[in-house]
């Protein structure tokens, strides 16, 4: 009985059983779950690289940064319109018969080069001939009939200035022989028809060019109305580049037009970078397309290499202006943000500065600068993206500056101050903020501050106020 006492007693209170377990479940949950987030934090601490601060340093450290520097020099830059163009013949033949008849002979193979005058086809002629040979026979009939008519005039002629005949019939002798004159002229005439029918049976090139496909072949009966002809002949040497312009740039062409000015036209292919030929300019519309607010223009091209084609599709490159010996800088060195276009300008202390400056035309990766820089200034042109105004730098070769101009910073652990292994907890937070700050920096972003213990150790450029890109690029903190 005293036994089964504490079991009836536990009985009933079953929830003293049934509550300690789920207490000891909860626990075991909270722990796993607590021992995850500290192996997350641990893992991405050991294996997140730190962030540089603005100087280039590591862990805080006033390191200077290792840069790429490019002087700016005097240089030419050639200012060109660009448009799409399309290759066009000067001249285009469809070569048709002038006369029916049927086709006995093709001179020509399809695609050769002729020059005019050269035989293309022949037509059968005999019937021609023949009325050639009719109208020969005519003409000498009527011309024996003129001579008979003239010699009886000669004797009117005489019997009449003794009126030994009437005046009338002088008068009709007279014009019988006006008569028979106007059936030689006629009988000629005829003759001339024939031997140009002729002329026509033996079909030429009218112009220089290229022979298209055969149209007909020997054998079929062609007649003048025929609409696909014989054949087609398309000059290729020269030829022409149709493009459209800006109707703003319109006043610069005509000025050049109307100096005598050559404007080199260059036409490159569908990539924009072989060129295919090089002409001038020649003309332009004497209208402007009021749908697309553009001015036609045509430019001629020698084509002595038979690049150019009928029909295909350019880019066109016209050259309107030469800046000479002007100063230049790369590309690559020029930043862009809240001032506008600016440089880094490398001091004689070795330190850099924003210098705000306003450019003109490029070329080639090559840019004029209108102010703001003088010829030997040096700029950044590597690992601007790790740069602040006042901060230290080092030159360095190309290459080697971490990152590109304008185009993001340095890969995670390669650029100057890359940690070395055993880092502490507070290099290992700041590099926990460097590789969040990076995954948002490509394309050229600077990295925020980031969040938590890491903020107080890792200095971004996004989050400096003496950066002149910053509000440019944002990004939440994750």
């Amino acid at each position: 009985m005293d036994a089964r006492a504490p079991i009836a007693e536990t009985e009933n209170k079953p929830g003293l059983i049934a509550g300690a377990p789920r207490r000891r479940r909860g626990r075991v949950i909270l722990l796993i779950i607590l021992i995850a987030i500290a192996g997350a934090v641990v893992w991405r601490l050991r294996t997140a690289p730190p962030q540089q601060n603005a100087t280039g340093g590591r862990f805080g450290r006033d390191v200077p940064t290792q840069i790429v520097a490019a002087a700016v020099k005097a240089g030419d830059i050639h200012v060109r319109l660009s448009a799409l163009g399309t290759v066009t013949s000067l001249a285009t033949v469809t070569v048709k018969t002038q006369i029916s008849g049927q086709l006995t002979k093709i001179s020509f193979r399809e695609g050769q080069e002729v020059a005019k005058g050269d035989p293309l086809a022949e037509i059968d002629w005999r019937s021609y001939q023949l009325a050639l040979a009719q109208a020969q026979g005519t003409l000498a009939k009527d011309t024996a009939l003129l001579e008979d008519a003239q010699l009886d005039l000669q004797r009117y002629e005489g019997l009449a200035k003794t009126n030994a005949i009437p005046r009338q019939q002088l008068d009709t002798q007279q014009a019988l022989v006006h008569q028979f004159q106007g059936n030689v002229a006629t009988d000629q005439a005829q003759i001339d028809v024939a031997k140009l029918n002729i002329s026509y049976c033996h079909i030429v090139a009218p112009i220089d060019g290229l022979v298209g496909l055969r149209q007909v072949d020997a054998g079929n009966y062609v007649m003048p109305n025929d609409t696909n002809g014989i054949v087609v002949i398309t000059q290729i040497k020269p030829i022409s580049v149709l493009f459209s312009l800006p109707e703003a740039n319109l006043q610069v062409i005509r000025k050049l037009l109307a100096a005598g000015q050559s404007v080199p036209v260059t036409a490159y292919d569908s990539t924009g970078v072989n060129a295919l030929d090089t002409g001038e300019l020649v003309t332009a519309d004497s209208q402007i397309d009021t749908t697309t607010g553009t001015i036609k223009l045509r430019a001629q091209f020698a084509n002595d290499k038979e690049i150019l084609y009928p029909n295909q599709f350019v880019n066109v490159s016209v050259l309107i202006d030469t800046l000479k010996d002007v100063a230049t800088l790369p590309v690559a060195a020029v930043q862009h943000g809240v001032p506008g276009d600016f440089v880094y300008l490398v001091n004689a202390d070795q330190t850099v500065s924003v210098r705000t400056i306003e450019t003109g035309p490029s070329e080639g990766g090559a840019v004029a600068v209108k102010s703001g820089l003088a010829l030997g200034d040096q700029v950044v042109l590597e690992g601007a993206d790790k740069l602040r105004d006042g901060a230290k730098v080092s030159l360095g070769q190309p290459g080697a500056g971490g990152g590109r101009s304008g185009r993001g910073g340095a890969p995670a652990g390669q650029g100057p101050g890359a940690p070395s292994a055993g880092g502490g907890a507070g290099a290992s937070a700041a590099g926990a903020a460097a590789s969040e700050g990076a995954a948002a920096t490509a394309g050229g972003a600077a990295p925020v501050a980031a969040t938590g213990a890491a903020a107080a150790s890792a200095t971004g450029a996004g989050s400096d106020p003496n950066n002149p890109r910053k509000g440019r690029h944002t990004r939440n903190s994750q």
